[in-house]
């Protein structure tokens, strides 16, 4: 398995966004087509840098996923345990 490189530090939200979408059992790609559907239309590797911090985020962008998430957009920077995510 690859090592993972070092988290950037363009955006507070990128490992969120990966935890909330793993979360759902949810692809890359997947979400990627939720953002469209949402008017973001943005490729795989500007999504993977933004998850991994190395790319800044719009508002509109974290609006869109926090909707393609079904959260708020005060969860991408504050996640949910899993326990009371489930309550």
């Amino acid at each position: 398995m690859p090592k993972r490189k070092t988290v950037g530090t363009e955006n507070l939200v990128g490992q969120n966004v990966v935890l909330l979408r793993r979360r759902r059992g949810m692809r890359q790609t997947t979400l990627l087509s939720q953002l469209q559907v949402r008017g973001i239309d943005i490729g795989q590797s500007a999504l993977s840098a933004l998850e991994g911090q190395n790319r800044k985020v719009s508002d509109k962008e974290l609006v869109a996923i926090a909707d393609a998430l079904d959260v708020s957009v005060e969860e991408l920077f504050h996640p949910k345990s899993k326990k009371s995510a489930k309550l």
